[in-house]
C-alpha cells in the first residue's frame, strides 16, 4: 500500500487564522485534477495556523513542485 504525504503550509502572526482559511480556499482550487485525497487546517494557536494537503507519495513530487509547500510529512493512516 502507497504511504501519503501531508504537504504543509505555516501561516503565523496575528492573521495567521484568517490568512491559513483564505489559503485553504485556493488549496481546493488546485485539487480539482489533482491527486489530493484531504485538505485542512489546523489552528495550533492564536499566532500560528497550518493549511495541509494529504497526497499519494507517488505524486507528491508534481504538486510539491506547483504549490511549494512549507514543509512535509509522511501522513499517518
Amino acid at each position: 500500500m502507497e504511504r501519503n504525504i501531508k504537504l504543509i503550509w505555516d501561516f503565523r502572526g496575528p492573521e495567521a487564522s484568517r490568512t491559513a482559511e483564505h489559503y485553504r480556499l485556493h488549496l481546493g482550487e488546485a485539487q480539482a485534477g489533482q491527486a489530493a485525497r484531504e485538505t485542512g487546517i489546523q489552528h495550533v494557536n492564536s499566532m500560528h495556523s497550518l493549511v495541509y494537503m494529504i497526497v499519494p507519495e507517488s505524486e507528491m513530487r508534481p504538486v510539491r513542485d506547483r504549490l511549494k509547500p512549507h514543509r512535509g510529512e509522511y501522513a499517518e493512516s
